[in-house]
């Protein structure tokens, strides 16, 4: 089982920066596609960014230009940096990875138990 502990959360005022880090106990790291979600009360958890093993990044366009994600594989941890955070940022952010061959999945939709991120205005 892979374990995910996410880290780095907290109240930030709008303007101000994170960033979130994401430890992972799985020894393959290196070959897992990593990504950040986040969640509101009331509404569906949503992709903020994504990183694939080759370093392909993805973005939300909600999120372009301002977070940037990032991986270590050598301490099997992926990161997340916040810029110009604002208050719709707001949210439980959750770290995921899967292992794919090609598009298809071979083991994953491992999730971390989230960590709170509050912009107040």
């Amino acid at each position: 089982q892979v374990q995910l502990v996410e880290s780095g959360g907290g109240l930030v005022q709008a303007g101000g920066s994170l960033r979130l880090s994401c430890a992972a106990s799985e020894s393959r790291f290196s070959r897992y596609e990593m990504g950040w979600y986040r969640q509101v009360p009331g509404k569906q958890r949503e992709l903020v960014a994504t990183i694939t093993s080759g370093g392909t990044t993805n973005y939300a366009d909600s999120v372009k230009g301002r977070f940037t994600i990032s991986r270590d594989n050598a301490k099997n941890t992926v990161y997340l940096q916040m810029n110009n955070l604002n208050p719709d940022d707001t949210a439980v952010y959750f770290c995921n990875a899967n292992l794919k061959d090609g598009l298809r999945l071979v083991v994953g939709n491992y999730w971390g138990q989230g960590t709170q991120v509050t912009v107040s205005s």
